[in-house]
């Protein structure tokens, strides 16, 4: 079977790392900040092993932090208050 590539591509990329913890419980995570994306970051959590590309407009829709991490309500409102600030 042949190979077909839809993109392969070296980039350059402004990554974060980042550990805290509250009442709530731990993140470590990795902000990635491309020319890709259309802005947004790619957030990966990796206490939880997942991953979402988030923007501004995602952390204002409901239950996306929960679904796309796997948190409760409480853990997601302690990291989208987080990413309120390093998206913004």
């Amino acid at each position: 079977m042949q190979r077909q590539f839809l993109y392969d591509e070296d980039i350059t990329a402004d990554v974060r790392f980042v550990s805290f913890f509250d009442e709530t419980g731990r993140f470590d995570l990795a902000i990635v900040k491309t020319d890709r994306f259309f802005g947004k970051r790619l957030v990966l959590d990796m206490q939880r092993n997942r991953f979402a590309i988030l923007g501004e407009d995602d952390l204002a829709e409901p239950g996306l932090l929960e679904d796309a991490f796997g948190l409760d309500a409480e853990a997601a409102a302690a990291l989208r208050s987080f990413l309120e600030e390093v998206i913004a």
